[in-house]
């Protein structure tokens, strides 16, 4: 039903492609206007509206490491770096996934 159509960026005059399946996007969602900006304007455009932003750096709680994060670090709450952070998600991502399938297994055993 959509095919891919170029449009021109109405900030920088470059083509863009308005992809099928972000025109299925648009149409889910009600919208009736085509985009006017191509993806890095519109990004740039959003970034600019929320201005800069103020980044804090922290001592990683699992490793020591020097985090950096862009909230003021409180005293009462663990702060990490980004590996540690990214570590700490996949295993609680984990933990979820192991309990839903022991939740599972124990609804097929009853």
């Amino acid at each position: 039903m959509f095919e891919d159509k170029t449009l021109v960026c109405v900030e920088c005059g470059e083509e863009f492609i308005f992809s099928a399946g972000d025109q299925e996007f648009y149409a889910e969602r009600g919208f009736q206007n085509e985009p006017k900006r191509c993806k890095a304007c519109r990004d740039a455009r959003k970034n600019a509206s929320r201005g800069e932003r103020e980044w804090f750096e922290a001592t990683c709680d699992e490793c020591g490491g020097i985090a950096k994060v862009p909230f003021k670090p409180r005293e009462d709450r663990p702060v990490y770096c980004s590996e540690c952070f990214a570590k700490k998600q996949a295993a609680a991502a984990a933990d979820t996934v192991a309990d839903a399938a022991e939740e599972a297994v124990e609804e097929a055993a009853e």
